[in-house]
């Protein structure tokens, strides 16, 4: 069982389409995005898919509205978990504010566990009578026929339509083919053009071979492409994610860039206006400090060294007179000197 799986795993490269074809087959449902899953309730019929009977599902709300309404979902899918004894980590908080990214990631994993225990789910799982007992399910059900139906009506429509032009494209190939054989009975074949017979009858072209050996390289070489740099902007987020640098400007306008649903350039102007804004208040915050001319220091210094001398020079003349004499001076200086000393 897939419990805990690499992020460079194949699972995690599985898109989006290919996760949305897989819940609603599965579940009879008619999601048109992977974060409409975000309150949990599709997670725990999932898994109730995956082993029958294990998740109660008279618990499970697909009303969900409020973020305490998901957190309870959430929470029986928890207790699911932790009698199957699986280790993967919900991250709540980032699944119920329907993040694109965050909803894939832990969607692709969900498939990836549920395709290793019996191939996705029991063939004789009936997710609609599941489903009644579920808050919300019967809505969330008839939502889903009405979209079955409607594509059931479109698919049948097309493939009427794909008959009739059948038809034509049938009646056009006859009359080609049989002015193909009329001109072969007049004039003999030219080896040279690119066009050959096959050997079934059909004409084979050998340059459309190579164009779509060339498209099919294309093809291949743009997937890695997009493998590498979805692998890059995983390692971005992993590291904004650090809780060293996760609450910084920078950090949050590359987030702001990162988990932007749209491809505009007012998401990189805020981003550059959160950047730009931080380093005003960082500039001001560090201001430099005001220089003191040559001058004035140069004259500090100065009076410093005269006033060292000066104090050296007093107490040097001090220490050669006598204390009669110290006395003197001293009342000199200060003018008040106590009468009761006498020598």
């Amino acid at each position: 069982m897939a419990t805990n799986i690499g992020m460079m795993d194949g699972a995690y490269f599985v898109g989006r389409s290919e996760i949305l074809a897989w819940i609603n087959s599965t579940l009879h449902l008619s999601l048109s995005k992977v974060e409409e899953a975000c309150s949990g309730a599709v997670h725990c019929q999932l898994m109730d898919a995956a082993h029958p009977g294990m998740v109660p599902m008279h618990k499970v709300n697909y009303d969900a509205k409020s973020e305490y309404e998901m957190i309870q979902n959430y929470k029986v899918l928890q207790d699911v978990f932790n009698k199957l004894k699986i280790t993967k980590h919900i991250e709540v908080n980032k699944l119920i504010k329907g993040r694109p990214l965050d909803n894939l990631e832990f969607m692709q994993w969900m498939k990836r566990y549920c395709d290793s225990v019996n191939g996705g789910g029991s063939h004789s799982y009936n997710p609609l009578e599941r489903r009644e007992a579920s808050k919300g399910g019967k809505e969330a059900s008839k939502k889903g026929a009405q979209s079955q139906t409607s594509s059931k009506g479109s698919s049948a429509a097309s493939k009427s339509q794909g008959s009739h032009n059948g038809r034509r494209t049938e009646a056009a190939a006859n009359a080609v083919n049989a002015a193909n054989q009329s001109g072969r009975t007049s004039r003999p074949s030219s080896s040279g053009g690119l066009s050959r017979p096959s050997s079934s009858g059909g004409p084979a072209c050998p340059a459309y071979d190579e164009q779509i050996t060339e498209l099919k390289l294309s093809v291949d070489s743009l997937e890695k492409e997009r493998d590498f740099y979805f692998a890059k902007l995983r390692d971005i987020e992993i590291l904004c994610q650090c809780p060293q640098i996760e609450n910084l400007t920078v950090v949050g306008a590359v987030k702001k860039i990162l988990y932007a649903t749209e491809d505009s350039a007012s998401v990189v102007a805020e981003a550059q206006a959160m950047v730009s804004e931080n380093n005003g208040k960082e500039v001001d915050f560090l201001s430099p400090i005001p220089e003191v001319s040559e001058e004035r220091t140069t004259s500090s210094e100065n009076q410093k060294r005269k006033s060292i001398v000066n104090i050296d020079f007093e107490s040097a003349g001090i220490t050669s007179l006598s204390p009669r004499q110290r006395i003197s001076d001293v009342a000199d200086v200060h003018g008040n000197v106590s009468p009761l000393m006498t020598y």
